[in-house]
């Protein structure tokens, strides 16, 4: 490269320099141009600035201010919740507290109780229930000596984690032939 090559990039550059950039693209509003608010008030009769001395001259509650900043505390809805919270915490409550839902496991093999009880729990935890009942029977049916579906029942309970406290009804629920029980949330 020699001086003559420099001198012609030289120019080429200043060239380029000297012409007018384009810019982005410039707004067709002029300076001072009512907005649509503006619009809107002249038509009714106001100007903008009248609004606006209407505005700054009214004063605005303190309580409102403060309410606005700070919000409200329901203390009946708090107390309903802390009074449910107890109740539910109570075990002859939950006695009475009549079931959202019912199975039936009479007749059925242990696993296929096993599986029908994994299903219906998973189904009751889904609907957001509190309180089930499990009917298996008392094993007067059952082969052998011993009941079958009452102890699987009970292991059932122990192992899945969303259930709870459990129990017999009173014999007109069932009583050792079912097991209520509760749901966590």
């Amino acid at each position: 490269m020699d001086f003559g090559d420099i001198l012609s990039q030289w120019d080429s550059i200043e060239k380029k320099a000297s012409q007018p950039k384009k810019g982005p693209q410039k707004s067709n509003k002029k300076p001072n141009a009512m907005t649509k608010e503006q619009k809107m008030l002249k038509a009714q009769g106001y100007s903008y600035e009248q609004q606006m001395e209407a505005d700054s001259k009214k004063r605005a509650n303190p309580i409102d201010v403060w309410l606005n900043r700070h919000g409200t505390v329901d203390k009946d809805k708090i107390s309903d919740e802390a009074e449910n919270d107890a109740r539910m915490h109570n075990r002859d409550y939950l006695r009475t507290l009549s079931p959202d839902a019912t199975i039936d496991l009479h007749g059925l093999t242990r696993d296929e109780a096993w599986s029908r009880l994994e299903g219906f729990v998973a189904d009751s935890v889904r609907r957001g229930f509190r309180k089930i009942l499990i009917i298996h029977g008392k094993g007067n049916h059952s082969h052998g000596s011993d009941p079958v579906l009452g102890p699987m029942v009970r292991t059932f309970i122990e192992q899945n984690k969303r259930l709870g406290a459990s129990g017999h009804p009173d014999r007109n629920g069932g009583g050792n032939g079912a097991t209520w029980v509760l749901i966590k949330n």
